[in-house]
């Protein structure tokens, strides 16, 4: 997609610091932090939903959760703890549509319920 920034990212195209990548997915720092560690764990393939093949998409999000994780102990918050949230969709405040996974840590977040 021409007018998606992540698959300009993807791409090479920006000078935008990977801190990760391999054949599926790639991982950089969100521009608007809403935690003091806040990664993005972004698909190469431009998946705009999780509505897509069920086989497809497990594999797909078993694959961002893989690297969340390495990305957690690479970042030193393994041990006290990070969260992992999707948006899906515009009510759910996604910005960009293009799947990807958040990684916020380095703080007491509060409690989702």
């Amino acid at each position: 997609m021409d007018d998606c920034i992540f698959c300009t990212i993807s791409q090479g195209q920006t000078d935008t610091l990977q801190l990760y990548t391999d054949k599926e997915c790639f991982v950089i720092r969100d521009i608007y932090p809403a935690a003091p560690t806040h990664l993005l764990i972004i698909p190469h393939d431009h998946i705009t939903s999780l509505a897509i093949d069920s086989s497809a998409i497990g594999s797909v999000m078993g694959h961002l959760v893989i690297v969340a994780h390495k990305m957690a102990h690479l970042e030193g918050m393994q041990e006290s703890g990070y969260r992992l949230v999707l948006n899906q969709g515009q009510d759910s405040g996604q910005a960009i549509a293009h799947l990807h996974l958040h990684l916020l840590a380095g703080k007491q977040l509060p409690s989702l319920g």
